[in-house]
């Protein structure tokens, strides 16, 4: 059975998938509501999470015994044709039930360790959110990169229409040259092409997120285009990182798990129970009915069964100490990572900044002066088309460094679990 909780999880992401999709048309998502909407949605994370209620379900009957036995047969019966001197020597027939009983220690500890790798699935639940969130993060960041190129190529094919519409009114004139009219369509051409394949990546980023909130491919919905990257933060210490990671969390808890699978095999060395009952009646009539009650202890100390725990024991035990060893080198590796992150994503900020407020204002008011020579004759088209190339491809590389700056920013937040 599903528990209360994930069927309330269930229901609420229906509810949340059924509106979405009657009100996607046209909508306007922020980073958030899709992150939400993966949240409550994704298949890939639902399927983890019924795993996980599988390994609460199965801890359940950790405490069950075993079936009792049970049967019937004879008792001392003899074998056809031999010769029967007195009633007794008929033999009786027989009924007997055994019940194993194990040790209650044993089935509390049993319990436990099940609950602590269903307690690991947990953490590792998270983990899987914290992939699906850097990955939604990335297709959306790129979306709004997207739709910055697509506003900067519609205002160069506004320039370029401009630009190739004054130049054809001016060649009767012999204010403008057959050159410059061709060299203008040929930049005009290259632009409507790069919005053709602009707006071909925008609709791979929706169905790409579409994807990740279980939504079907031909959903249309805008984004928010109005994102702000925070600064870095100090350096955080492995403290911070141990309690802030869902996989290091995760390896704390195998360790736990780990820890009471030890205790679960070290008490292999207590005794198990069984108790035997057999009723037996005799088929000749002057005999009593008679029965056998026994009672059974397994002795786990003898050398050549406490072989096997010991060994098992001292294996669990390695075991552990290689995880505790593969935590504090991946505590060490996340620190770095984070640090090395932090610094990068503090040059990438003042990359774009520069580009902000120094390169493609200058670049502006020198493409703005050229086209004002040009519109008052004293400058030439070809001059106008290489100024603005230089706008152009200057913008470009401000929004390409914009999406690296998004996408450090995601690794840094994945790194950080945030």
């Amino acid at each position: 059975m599903l528990s209360i909780k994930y069927k309330s999880s269930l229901l609420t992401g229906f509810f949340i998938l059924t509106s979405f999709c009657l009100q996607a048309q046209n909508r306007v998502l922020n980073l958030d509501s899709v992150l939400h909407y993966i949240h409550h949605n994704n298949l890939m994370l639902q399927e983890h999470e019924i795993q996980t209620q599988a390994l609460k379900t199965y801890a359940e009957g950790a405490k069950s015994w075993m079936a009792p036995m049970v049967g019937a047969g004879v008792f001392m019966y003899p074998y056809p044709g031999q010769t029967i001197m007195e009633g007794r020597d008929k033999g009786m027939f027989m009924a007997a039930a055994q019940q194993e009983i194990p040790n209650p220690a044993k089935l509390k500890a049993k319990e436990k360790y099940m609950l602590s790798q269903a307690a690991a699935e947990d953490e590792g639940h998270e983990v899987m959110a914290n992939e699906f969130r850097a990955q939604a993060k990335t297709a959306y960041y790129q979306w709004v990169v997207l739709e910055k190129k697509k506003a900067v190529l519609q205002e160069n094919q506004r320039i370029m229409q401009f630009m190739l519409k004054l130049s054809q009114v001016r060649y009767p004139y012999n204010q403008s040259s057959l050159g410059s009219i061709y060299k203008a369509e040929g930049r005009l051409a290259e632009v409507e092409n790069m919005l053709l394949m602009n707006n071909n990546e925008i609709i791979m980023k929706n169905i790409r997120l579409n994807m990740l909130m279980n939504l079907p491919p031909n959903t249309r919905f805008q984004i928010d285009t109005v994102v702000q990257v925070a600064a870095a933060m100090l350096l955080p210490d492995t403290t911070y990182l141990s309690t802030a990671r869902s996989d290091i969390r995760q390896i704390d808890k195998k360790i736990q798990s780990m820890q009471l699978n030890l205790q679960l095999e070290n008490l292999e060395r207590k005794p198990d129970f069984s108790l035997r009952l057999e009723h037996m009646m005799p088929r000749a009539g002057m005999m009593p009915q008679v029965f056998t009650a026994m009672g059974m202890l397994s002795v786990p100390i003898a050398p050549w069964s406490a072989k096997m725990y010991k060994a098992n024991s001292k294996a669990i035990g390695l075991e552990i100490a290689a995880m505790q060893k593969g935590r504090e080198s991946l505590l060490i590796e996340a620190q770095n990572m984070v640090a090395s992150m932090g610094l990068e994503l503090q040059t990438k900020q003042t990359q774009v900044s520069n580009y902000e407020t120094k390169i493609l204002p200058a670049l502006r008011r020198n493409y703005e002066t050229t086209l004002l020579s040009y519109e008052q004759n004293t400058g030439q088209l070809p001059l106008v088309i290489d100024a603005w190339e230089a706008l152009n491809m200057a913008q470009m590389e401000y929004l390409n460094n914009l999406e690296q700056l998004y996408l450090i920013r995601v690794n840094y937040e994945k790194e950080l679990e945030k």
